[in-house]
């Protein structure tokens, strides 16, 4: 059997579009709103194999700065431990 041809899209969108003439736009309104509650981080294709899920991402820096914290400072001024969110 044959495949059929993919049809072609007809884009009747222009390539550049004049701003002026777009009124009412606010640029970045929900920027504050969305970097609140998001950080966003990405990770290198070997690492996402090893972290498959955010748990064990945050599992893992724990115990970095848990280690790096007790090493590099005096007992009195080590960081606290870092509560687990949701």
């Amino acid at each position: 059997m044959k495949r059929e041809p993919v049809k072609k899209i007809d884009d009747e969108l222009r390539a550049e579009y004049d701003l002026s003439q777009l009124k009412g736009g606010v640029r970045g309104k929900h920027y504050k709103r969305a970097m609140a509650g998001t950080n966003l981080v990405l990770i290198e294709p070997a690492l996402a194999k090893a972290f498959p899920d955010s748990d064990s991402v945050n599992r893992a820096l724990r115990l970095l700065l848990d280690a790096a914290s007790s090493g590099t400072m005096p007992s009195r001024q080590r960081r606290t431990r870092l509560k687990r969110t949701a």
